[in-house]
């Protein structure tokens, strides 16, 4: 059996995207999902995304993270199935899909852009050395002086299996001001188990953080991350966040088949 795939890449984050409108995708098979995700033995990427029929809305998203596992939203992926959605013809530039965390509105702009609107935040935890919340994934933010030092992987590995977060574990975000509406990021990913390039619900959670302990006043922030930038926006009323867009590029790569064996 054949089965058409296309990579795209958002900052750096890079997903194989199948059109499964016709449910011929083995969805179940774990072993097979990481094989294609494998940057050796298969096409490589962060994820695995499937864009399927929805009767309420233009398209649904399902993710797989590159260990074969579905998994939480994904902000980065969410962008580039817009992209993806509008390469086959299924929307033009503005678009309501659902994922696993709900229905999510998109617009794709005349340079390429893709502003995903993400879930409302209301309930944000605070400690002494890190902020917690959920944008559509679980994000451990933790402030460091020197972002470019910190070894990602091994620390934010121990925080990932930490009891603090028990089995499920959480994503961890190390992140460095540069200015009042600028933050340099850098994210472990759980399901990757690895430092990616890009997070998109990770920069949410960060600029969220950021402007809830007071490190910024501003509603528009820019977040650098190993694979570029990306911009979140937001509206404050109380503690709740709400109107948040994670906004950035989501680029097609390359196409191609894989044949699986009989």
């Amino acid at each position: 059996m054949t089965i058409q795939f296309y990579k795209y890449q958002g900052t750096g984050n890079d997903f194989i995207l199948i059109d499964n409108r016709l449910a011929t995708f083995f969805k179940n098979d774990t072993k097979l999902i990481e094989r294609l995700c494998n940057r050796r033995f298969g096409i490589g990427a962060d994820g695995l995304i499937l864009l399927e029929n929805d009767k309420n809305s233009d398209f649904k998203m399902v993710y797989y993270n590159s260990d074969g596992h579905e998994s939480s939203m994904c902000g980065n992926g969410g962008r580039c199935i817009v992209a993806f959605a509008k390469q086959l013809g299924v929307i033009q530039n503005e678009t309501t899909f659902i994922a696993v965390d709900g229905l999510h509105y998109a617009k794709i702009s005349e340079d390429g852009f893709v502003a995903l609107q993400m879930k409302d935040v209301d309930a944000i935890q605070f400690a002494s050395d890190y902020v917690f919340m959920n944008t559509g994934s679980p994000h451990h933010v933790t402030l460091v002086d020197d972002v470019k030092s910190v070894p990602v992987k091994e620390i934010g590995g121990a925080i990932r299996y930490s009891d603090l977060y028990g089995a499920a574990g959480s994503n961890v975000n190390f992140v460095e001001p540069i200015s009042d509406t600028l933050f340099a990021v850098r994210t472990y990913e759980r399901g990757v188990e690895d430092e990616t390039l890009s997070c998109g619900t990770g920069v949410t959670a960060v600029a969220i953080a950021m402007n809830a302990i007071g490190k910024t006043t501003s509603n528009a922030i820019s977040l650098l991350v190993e694979g570029g930038q990306l911009q979140v926006r937001f509206q404050k009323e109380d503690q709740k966040y709400t109107q948040v867009f994670l906004i950035g590029p989501a680029e097609f790569v390359f196409e191609g088949q894989f044949v699986l064996a009989t």
